[in-house]
């Protein structure tokens, strides 16, 4: 033992350890009934999540599956998104959180991927456009 476990146990008791069945008794509660003499029963509720909330991303990879699957980014989000979704209905919220991680990093690169084509793709078409009025002018 420490010093001050030491001087705990000598002040609080007067240097004798502590009574265990004393502590025993003052806690001690009646299975059946009410807590003999006139001790209160002390209850603790602890409300503890069934379940994890882990996003799955199901709706965003459908979503860029339909609209901008740039390199099948957006079915490949959708099938890691599925996957997720199983894991967590299985139980497994590591392997679920694995899983949509990757499936929003494909989603997020499918997004970004799919803007910059559709940007390009109209500065392409007004550069073209406006090249060729001038032309025929």
């Amino acid at each position: 033992m420490n010093h001050t476990s030491q001087a705990f146990m000598t002040a609080a008791n007067g240097g004798h350890p502590p009574n265990y069945e004393r502590i025993k008794e003052e806690y001690e509660v009646a299975e059946l009934g009410a807590p003999h003499g006139s001790t209160s029963v002390r209850t603790t509720v602890i409300n503890m999540p069934r379940e994890v909330a882990v996003p799955d991303h199901v709706v965003w990879s459908l979503f860029n599956t339909l609209f901008l699957n740039f390199c099948c980014l957006g079915f490949i989000a959708y099938a890691y998104s599925v996957k997720s979704r199983d894991r967590k209905m299985v139980g497994d919220v590591t392997g679920a959180q694995a899983y949509a991680s990757t499936a929003k990093c494909l989603n997020i690169s499918a997004l970004v991927l799919s803007i910059l084509t559709v940007v390009i793709t109209i500065v392409a078409v007004l550069c073209i456009f406006f090249s060729a009025s001038r032309l025929y002018t």
